[in-house]
């Protein structure tokens, strides 16, 4: 099959690595610590649980048509992408070289569940040292970017990861919140979120509904060419503007919170917000291809970064 054909291939039910081949400029990625290294979890093999020789996430550098970026993919396969101690740590190396080379950009492929429970401290440590790397490459003027499809949605601290960077590119099939589905029903009773209500959880944590709330900058449908296109706009785009973090963007998006809760406190489903939005005919929208949609909801998003 050709690099063309590949392109058209679901992103959603892609490994990482299949997305970094396809995604990427043919042959063009180059990995540090491959699985030939064999940095794994130092953890993990004393709790005997299956250990992976690149421990779930992929990093390197490659290009985008024909522009240098430094690229991580987290593979959700190996233990739905969950964040360990190693784990973490490649991500935080790569943006940190990435501030260090001055990269143009870092491309994040993200797909997890959170932090591992086999590592939890260790674990948590290494998301909040992401968080950090994160916005140090962003004050930096690096520009960081998150694309989400994979089946295991962004949850947990890479919930917050990703919010952190400077844009996000999700489908329509991909999720993006703090907590999961059954940790909220765990947490709280299936009165306040049934976890089984397959609607309801898209409808609260899907793509269409971040890209609404201006969680998500772009909606794409659910394939590699269209993740590739929607990433070399960005990163081109970026390329002209300036990037860097300030305290006036924290606080803008800090007001954007703020404004939710006062707007949609109330609001007991996702329809509602959308219907509150001024969104016409809101009970149609799980039903719209990604392009349709992004069409029928021009200018009634709320507080969309640029």
């Amino acid at each position: 099959m050709t690099a063309a054909l590949h392109t058209h291939a679901s992103y959603l039910e892609a490994s990482a690595r299949q997305r970094i081949e396809r995604l990427f400029d043919s042959g063009s990625f180059t990995e540090f610590l491959p699985p030939s290294a064999r940095v794994t979890s130092p953890h993990l093999g004393q709790l005997d649980a299956p250990v992976a020789f690149d421990d779930g996430v992929a990093v390197g550098r490659a290009r985008l048509n024909g522009a240098a970026v430094l690229v991580a993919a987290q593979e959700g396969g190996f233990m739905g992408g969950a964040v360990g101690e190693v784990h973490g740590a490649k991500l935080v190396g790569l943006l940190r070289r990435a501030v260090r080379e001055q990269a143009p950009a870092v491309i994040l492929l993200l797909e997890s569940g959170g932090v591992r429970l086999h590592e939890a401290n260790a674990g948590l440590i290494a998301v909040s040292e992401v968080m950090r790397a994160v916005l140090d490459a962003r004050h930096a003027g690096v520009f960081v970017l998150t694309l989400a499809g994979g089946a295991n949605g962004v949850f947990g601290g890479m919930g917050i990861v990703a919010r952190c960077t400077n844009s996000v590119i999700m489908s329509e099939e991909a999720r993006l919140a703090m907590s999961g589905p059954e940790v909220i029903e765990t947490a709280a009773g299936v009165e306040e979120f049934d976890a089984r209500d397959r609607a309801l959880v898209w409808r609260t944590t899907g793509g269409k509904h971040r890209y609404l709330l201006g969680d998500c900058q772009h909606l794409v449908a659910d394939s590699i060419a269209a993740f590739r296109a929607a990433a070399s706009a960005a990163v081109e785009a970026a390329s002209s503007t300036a990037s860097a973090l300030t305290l006036a963007g924290l606080e803008a998006e800090q007001a954007l919170l703020s404004a939710r809760i006062e707007h949609f406190g109330g609001a007991r489903d996702p329809i509602d917000i959308w219907r509150a939005l001024g969104v016409a005919r809101p009970q149609a929208l799980p039903l719209m291809e990604a392009d349709e949609f992004v069409a029928a909801v021009e200018g009634v998003r709320l507080g969309a970064r640029p």
